[in-house]
């Protein structure tokens, strides 16, 4: 695995730095997400002969930390090209690819994915949503909750259940379901969270779809489904580190200029010290996120879900730290929307508890790594 960026990356890294700055704190979701999409930045981990720039989540997760760092994180990248894109791009049909990927790649439709649900949360076992056959249709019922941008999604994936005929055992599979699809009803969830993207519980009453919904085999669901999952945490993580590189850079001017006594307080170890110590766990959970980046690329999925897994935990960590150094650091001014800081508590908190919590993480490792028994 390559242990410094290649030029290609810096390049990449200084561009969307320098949208990100011109869009900022007080951006605008719709323009920013049409610019980047102009730029070629939503749909460069997606295939060329589909219009996308032949990269890697590598590549788009250097997207979103940077827009993130500028303070202008587009969250359905997480969604949009990383999942929805990925899922189609390895296993979708031609004419899935051909409807779906030039679109995610120049952002002029959007996909959201549908996955948890209220009964069944980070264990994707207990997933009750089903789909049965009609014919040559199908027809999908059950509910999800904690859902994405569904309101501003063309479409959304979304994870069920068949039955396979050889075991009579439950199986996932993946469905695109339009926005408008009779039967596809959503509520929004009222978030103490600020942010551009609205979460939803959604409601699927024998929603009735053509054979071709289906995504992929259908007797390859948990293959599909991890597909997508494993970019989902990996870009997760990018999305912390963003956010946690914005809250740094926020305290380390506020530590600067601001003077007590004839001396910057971030002359003062005490105020100096935990800056750089969160300046460090960011950095350690850049490396881990590159490195999942990097085999996920590769096509080693057992390795990358193990990494992404890791670097989704500690981005997650290290984000919490810094935004809670970063308010420290500004006092009473750290709650003020004059510098944006008070919001990012309650944010940096997601990318502990989504996609998956860090209890469940901690577990995947014990057990899968560690090789430690369940305790369920």
């Amino acid at each position: 695995m390559p242990t410094t960026e290649t030029d290609e990356h810096k390049s990449l890294r200084e561009a969307v730095a320098a949208l990100g700055k011109r869009h900022g704190r007080t951006y605008d979701r719709e323009t920013l997400w049409s610019e980047a999409a102009k730029l070629g930045y939503l749909g460069v981990n997606l295939p060329e002969e589909y219009g996308g720039g032949g990269g890697g989540i590598a590549e788009l997760s250097i997207v979103l930390e940077e827009l993130g760092a500028a303070g202008c994180p587009l969250l359905m990248m997480v969604v949009s090209p990383a999942i929805c894109g990925t899922v189609i791009a390895r296993f979708g049909t031609e004419a899935q690819k051909q409807e779906w990927l030039p679109a995610l790649a120049d952002g002029t439709r959007t996909m959201a994915f549908g996955i948890t649900e209220p009964d069944a949360g980070s264990n994707s076992h207990r997933i009750t949503t089903t789909a049965h056959r009609d014919g040559t249709d199908w027809l999908l019922t059950g509910r999800k909750v904690f859902i994405s941008g569904v309101d501003i999604a063309d479409a959304t994936l979304i994870v069920g259940r068949t039955e396979d005929s050889r075991t009579g055992r439950l199986k996932p599979c993946l469905f695109i379901v339009p926005r408008d699809a009779e039967g596809f009803t959503r509520r929004q969830i009222d978030m103490e969270l600020q942010a551009a993207e609205k979460q939803f519980e959604l409601t699927l009453d024998d929603v009735r779809l053509p054979a071709e919904a289906l995504v992929g085999d259908e007797d390859a669901g948990l293959l599909q489904l991890f597909a997508g999952l494993n970019p989902e945490r990996i870009m997760t993580a990018a999305f912390a580190i963003g956010m946690g590189r914005y809250a740094l850079s926020q305290a380390i001017t506020y530590a600067r200029d601001r003077t007590v006594w004839n001396t910057p307080i971030g002359a003062h170890q005490a105020i100096a010290h935990p800056l750089a110590q969160a300046h460090i766990d960011l950095e350690l959970a850049r490396l881990m996120m590159q490195k999942a980046a990097h085999l996920y690329d590769a096509g080693d999925d057992v390795a990358a879900g193990e990494a992404a897994n890791m670097a989704k935990y500690a981005a997650g960590e290290a984000c919490v730290k810094a935004v809670d150094q970063a308010v420290h650091t500004l006092g009473g001014n750290g709650l003020t929307r004059e510098f944006g800081l008070a919001s990012l508590i309650t944010a940096a908190r997601v990318a502990r508890i989504a996609p998956v919590s860090r209890e469940m993480i901690l577990n995947y490792v014990s057990h899968q790594t560690l090789g430690l028994p369940k305790s369920y």
